[in-house]
């Protein structure tokens, strides 16, 4: 039987394990193997992003805004472990080919091999802060793979054609348990991650516990807090591999059109005196009655009183903000200067802030959606013009400025309700502005006004609650906010590319 066309065979307890289908197998469990290698060597020698981190973010970074935005509103938060998952399966659909090629096209199969490195190597030089020795850990895991392509090929090969199944199977699980343990040890030697939690957890902060202003949470059944957990809190960024900063370590470089260059040290912000604020941040994915927005408090120093220090020059309008995984922002400086707590934020619901919200240090701009505002990990701040730049969302098709847009929805009833008395409840956001009224209706007939919650500022989320006397049958709700400038929101529906959804938020509750 030629080596090409062999197959699986069962003969008693043996299998002949032959060629169509071990090939591949075999190519998957030593690609399996490269990869582990670079992630136990990136474990050891304390590298940020390995490989297949690096390789996921330059895809991250590399997707159209309009695709990103179709990812995020289809899969949420899990966007991140998509994206790793996703070239992982990649790469290994590839080694099963390579086992293929290895047997017959050993030429073709090395091009595979070297052509993988070099796309790790040159994923790994366009991230920031990977390291230089991210390119030997791809070809560390390049080495292995062939290594281990070519025992198992020997070892098939001193058996002729009936390889029998505790030999296969002796072998993959060898291959298979050896990965499995590389990567475990990768990961636990690389302990970066604990020795920064460990700093956080020593930090002692000037911040005190704030309770929940008295009036601001309605307490309706199925509704979430007003004030959100931080383990609750919407995280979207583009960050596969945490940024890992020591507090004492972190600097802010601030520089561009400014009269004095300065950098900042965390201390250096300590000194200052932390100031309190309860603001609601919401992404711009965030679609109509969605849950991409969190309300807490926040600790930190306000930003104006920074730039007021270094001097910001005449024909600046613009702050672009880096982070330390190299993501940018581009700010309106006048949100940074017109009074509103915008601030380099330390502190979330009076802890440091965990490290996947921006610890140790983060920015908050109420009234402007994240994408143009709320750098994580940030560690440099340039003075600058909209004209002269453009930043990583709005190089992909999102509008430079992304003021927050009145918005309202729903957060109970669910689906089904009991005829009488229903107690439909939901948020209202107009951050810089302020909800001023609430109103819903049912089947289209006329706008009954909803009790609204107190709140201690215009930065924060309202909740509503409205008493329906509900009929039983088939009903659609829709809620609709007006801001303190007597505006209501449209009900012109829009997705969230460019600048933010629009459009009321609907619920259909059946009432028996």
């Amino acid at each position: 039987m030629p080596y090409e066309e062999a197959v699986f065979v069962v003969v008693g307890d043996d299998w002949t394990v032959t060629n169509r289908h071990s090939p591949a197998l075999t190519g998957v469990l030593a690609t399996a193997a490269g990869l582990s290698i670079t992630e136990l060597l990136a474990g050891i020698l304390k590298v940020r992003a390995s490989p297949v981190v690096a390789l996921g973010e330059t895809v991250i970074a590399l997707t159209p805004g309009g695709i990103a935005r179709k990812i995020i509103e289809i899969v949420g938060q899990a966007d991140k472990p998509l994206a790793i998952t996703s070239v992982v399966v990649v790469i290994l659909g590839f080694g099963a080919l390579l086992g293929r090629f290895w047997a017959t096209q050993r030429i073709a199969a090395l091009g595979v091999i070297v052509a993988f490195v070099v796309l790790g190597m040159l994923a790994a030089s366009s991230r920031p802060n990977t390291g230089s020795l991210t390119p030997l850990l791809c070809i560390a895991g390049g080495l292995v793979t062939m290594a281990v392509l070519d025992w198992l090929n020997r070892e098939r090969a001193s058996q002729s054609v009936d390889v029998s199944r505790r030999v296969f199977l002796r072998n993959a699980g060898l291959v298979a348990a050896g990965s499995a343990v590389a990567v475990g040890f990768g990961r636990w030697v690389g302990h970066s991650r604990t020795v920064v939690e460990q700093a956080r957890a020593k930090l002692k902060l000037s911040t005190r516990t704030v309770a929940t202003p008295a009036g601001a949470e309605l307490r309706v059944a199925d509704s979430p807090p007003w004030r959100t957990p931080p383990k609750d809190f919407y995280r979207i960024d583009t960050a596969l591999s945490v940024p890992l900063i020591q507090p004492d370590e972190w600097r802010l470089r601030i520089h561009g059109m400014v009269d004095k260059e300065m950098t900042l040290t965390y201390q250096d912000l300590l000194d200052r005196g932390l100031s309190v604020a309860w603001i609601t941040m919401c992404c711009v994915s965030n679609e109509v009655g969605g849950d991409l927005i969190g309300n807490t408090i926040w600790s930190g120093v306000p930003i104006k009183g920074i730039l007021d220090e270094v001097g910001v020059q005449p024909g600046a309008d613009a702050l672009l903000s880096k982070s330390q995984d190299g993501w940018t922002a581009g700010t309106p400086l006048e949100a940074h200067t017109d009074g509103r707590n915008a601030m380099l934020a330390v502190a979330m619901d009076g802890e440091p802030l965990p490290l996947e919200h921006g610890f140790p240090v983060r920015q908050v701009v109420p009234g402007l959606y994240g994408y143009v505002s709320a750098t994580k990990w940030v560690v440099d701040w340039e003075i600058t013009r909209f004209q002269d730049f453009k930043a990583y969302w709005t190089d992909r098709g999102w509008s430079p400025m992304g003021p927050i847009k009145t918005q309202s929805r729903f957060d109970t009833p669910g689906g089904k309700a009991k005829a009488g008395v229903v107690k439909v409840a939901g948020t209202a956001w107009a951050q810089q502005r302020g909800i001023e009224a609430v109103e819903v209706r049912v089947d289209g007939g006329a706008w009954n006004k909803a009790t609204l919650a107190k709140v201690p500022n215009v930065d924060t989320w309202v909740q509503w609650v409205w008493d329906w006397q509900a009929d039983a049958g088939d009903h659609r709700l829709e809620v609709r906010a007006t801001d303190s400038t007597g505006t209501p929101q449209t009900a012109k529906r829009a997705g969230v590319l460019p600048d933010g959804a629009t459009g009321y938020d609907a619920a259909f509750v059946t009432v028996s």
